[in-house]
Formats: structure tokens, sequence, C-alpha cells
């Protein structure tokens, strides 16, 4: 499951644990503080991906301290 991987502060991206960066932003403010789970396969279609600003498919956390 998701719970040993880090997520970026900026656009909320579930990252793999052992990276510097985040994959979708390249920003090095990563967190292992975060709560909820939501994969986006059609942002263009969700309504959650407009709420969450989210442009590109992926796996993004709901919240993130």
């Amino acid at each position: 499951m998701a719970s040993n991987r880090i997520v970026c502060r900026e656009c909320h991206r579930v990252n793999d644990p052992d990276n510097e960066t985040c994959d979708a932003c390249n920003s090095s403010s990563l967190t292992e503080d975060w709560a909820g789970y939501v994969v986006i396969a059609h942002p263009e279609e969700s309504e959650i991906a407009t709420e969450m600003q989210v442009t590109e498919p992926g796996a993004y956390a709901l919240k993130v301290r």
C-alpha cells in the first residue's frame, strides 16, 4: 500500500520513498505526513481532479501536512 510513500507538499502527488524530488513538479518539499489517497485516471472528467486542480493522471494525497 501507499503508507510508506512520500507526498509532495506542492502538488500532493504520491512519490516513492527514495525520491528526493517530486516526479511531477520537481519540488524538493516532500513529507511523510499525509492522509487519504486518490487515484485519478481521467482528470479532465473528474470532479475531484477539478477541485484539487489536478491536470495529470496519477496518485494523490487528499491531505498533506
